[in-house]
């Protein structure tokens, strides 16, 4: 992604996460939003993204998925939607953090080991 799209994506996230706190607002619903319930909220909502999925044959994935598109785009802005409400509670930069965790990731599945398997990188 160029700088410039980091960009744009950055503000239309913060204004999204705006209009999302004042969603909660209006409504009274901070005094719910504590870092653990909203944790436990995007892995509920990500459960029900999931759910969709379930028992559903690799080959049927395709298929599964324009079938249902609508509800997986539903659940995944839910997801979303509790992850940018628990970010922004505990003051964490999502860009940021993310760009940390890549060059962590890169520490631990250089390249030449782990490419084609999907062993976690402490059995590389």
């Amino acid at each position: 992604m160029t700088a410039e799209l980091s960009q744009k994506a950055g503000t239309h996230r913060s204004r999204l996460t705006e209009q999302i706190l004042a969603f909660r607002d209006e409504r009274d619903w901070a005094q719910f939003h504590t870092p653990k319930n909203l944790a436990a909220a995007l892995v509920v909502e990500a459960s029900e993204l999931l759910a969709l999925f379930q028992w559903t044959a690799e080959a049927e994935i395709e298929a599964k998925c324009a079938e249902k598109r609508q509800e997986i785009e539903h659940e995944v802005a839910d997801v979303y939607i509790y992850l940018l409400l628990l970010a922004s509670a505990l003051g964490i930069d999502l860009d940021e953090a993310a760009e940390k965790k890549m060059a962590l990731n890169a520490e631990h599945y250089p390249v030449d080991r782990a490419r084609g398997n999907a062993r976690k990188y402490s059995e590389l």
